[in-house]
């Protein structure tokens, strides 16, 4: 579990973050919304590290990432396992190539142990029979796979994934949202996911937290978030009319089935 406390973060005296609280739970989908400019980046980046809060606690099952040294930091994200935007695959290296990558840089594993880890990874995510593919090879759903792959080589307990269905369409992004769903629960990883896909939101939002405006304003599951009071909430959620048509339906419906 990873649990924020109090976070502040300012730019150029301009605060981003004001005073969030939130917590990531171990074996589930904990999703990370909001509309652009809201905050939800930056607090991304300071639950990985790459910003430094000017105040509160980022905590790693209890051990306070603001308080490690650089060796503790180093540690740290061993366990972390990261999903790009872009999927920021090597262009120059095969897919295999690109999964074995951690494990040569982070682990003492012989060259054939690499290669069996870096398989059973792309077996995991259906993609036997491509290790020997470059990416430019591959479409953009396979390319998201890989990453994938790449990002749990190192059995993380922790994983980062930002905006994973970026550039995907509806179907590819159903495939890797259920993907990184079973990765989740199989794993027992603490996955956290910013993301602005709504069937992302209503499809695997088990644990959501809502930014809006650097505060965290709201808090909960996917079911809940038909039903929520929170406006600001309802008109990022509900933008169009066809998620505003179904939240009238669900509304209905428990009134007539209370």
């Amino acid at each position: 579990m990873i649990e924020v406390k109090n976070v502040v973060k300012s730019f150029e005296g301009k605060t981003v973050l004001h005073d969030v609280s939130a917590r990531f739970e171990t074996s589930k989908t904990n999703l990370i919304i909001g509309q652009s400019g809201s905050g939800k980046t930056v607090l991304m980046k300071s639950l990985v590290g790459l910003l430094r809060p000017d105040s509160g606690d980022i905590l790693f099952d209890g051990r306070n990432l603001l308080d490690m040294n650089n060796t503790q930091v180093k540690e740290l994200r061993k366990e972390i396992g990261m999903l790009f935007q872009g999927s920021a695959l090597f262009d120059s290296e095969t897919v295999m190539g690109n999964v074995m990558f951690p494990l040569k840089m982070f682990t003492d594993m012989s060259y054939d142990e690499i290669r069996e880890r870096a398989m059973f990874c792309l077996e995991r995510v259906n993609l036997k029979g491509a290790e020997n593919k470059y990416p430019s090879e591959i479409s953009g759903g396979m390319q998201k796979r890989v990453a994938i792959a790449r990002a749990i080589a190192l059995n993380p307990k922790y994983l980062f994934c930002d905006e994973p269905n970026s550039g995907l369409d509806p179907k590819t992004s159903i495939v890797i949202d259920e993907l990184l769903s079973d990765i989740t629960h199989e794993y027992n990883i603490t996955t956290v996911i910013n993301t602005h896909d709504m069937n992302s939101v209503l499809g695997i939002g088990e644990n959501i937290i809502f930014i809006n405006k650097g505060y965290r304003e709201w808090v909960g599951d996917m079911s809940q978030i038909y039903t929520t009071s929170n406006e600001a909430l309802n008109d990022f959620v509900f933008a169009t009319r066809l998620f505003q048509e179904v939240r009238e339906y669900v509304v209905r419906n428990e009134k007539k089935h209370p």
